[in-house]
Parts: structure tokens; C-alpha cells; sequence
């Protein structure tokens, strides 16, 4: 699965902010995320019967999501929760204090 989301975020804030989403996605559902350097994070897990593993990377103006295809039956509900918090936590107009972390 590949996912690629436009930001107008400086390099920066986007990193805190996925950051952010990182300390979410382990807090939230156990997620094990590793940064391996500023720009790329990597991700593995279990939701339900689902294994996740994929990368996170940041670059110019676009966060790059790869990940493992979860199958026919989670696919298109992983693309859209995978993109819905990449919105949130990108979003310029919400401080980087007020998004979660657990």
C-alpha cells in the first residue's frame, strides 16, 4: 500500500508533528516505531487479525507512507484512516500541543 500526502508544512513542524503521531499510533494500538533517522520511521504491529509494517517518510512538502497490504477485506478502511491522521496532525492550523498522544 502506498499513500503520498501533500503538506504545506516547514520540515520542522512536520517532523514534530508526525512524531507526535508516532507516540499516538504506540500509545493508542501498541504500535512499535522506530525512527531510523529524522526523515524515516518504520512501524510494525498487530490490529486484530491485521499485521502492519510499512515506513513513514518525510519529505519535501510530502509525508510518503508504504506499508504491507493488509488484504482486500482492510484495505480501503487502512488507506482512509492512514490518510485522516496524517491530515490531522498536518494541519497548520492546529498547534502541535493540541494533538494527541495517547
Amino acid at each position: 500500500m502506498e499513500i503520498d500526502y501533500k503538506h504545506e508544512l516547514p520540515a520542522d513542524d512536520a517532523r514534530a508533528r508526525l512524531g507526535a503521531l508516532a507516540d499516538y499510533l504506540g500509545n493508542k494500538w501498541g504500535l512499535k516505531v522506530a525512527w531510523a533517522d529524522p526523515e524515516r520511521a518504520t512501524f510494525t504491529g498487530k490490529y486484530l487479525v491485521v499485521k502492519i509494517k510499512g515506513e513513514l517518510t518525510l519529505r519535501d512538502r510530502v509525508v510518503q507512507f508504504r506499508g504491507d497490504d493488509p488484504g482486500f477485506l482492510w484495505r480501503k478502511k487502512a488507506a482512509e484512516y492512514i490518510t485522516h491522521k496524517l491530515a490531522r496532525y498536518l494541519d497548520p492550523r492546529t498547534q502541535l500541543a493540541d494533538l494527541p498522544r495517547a
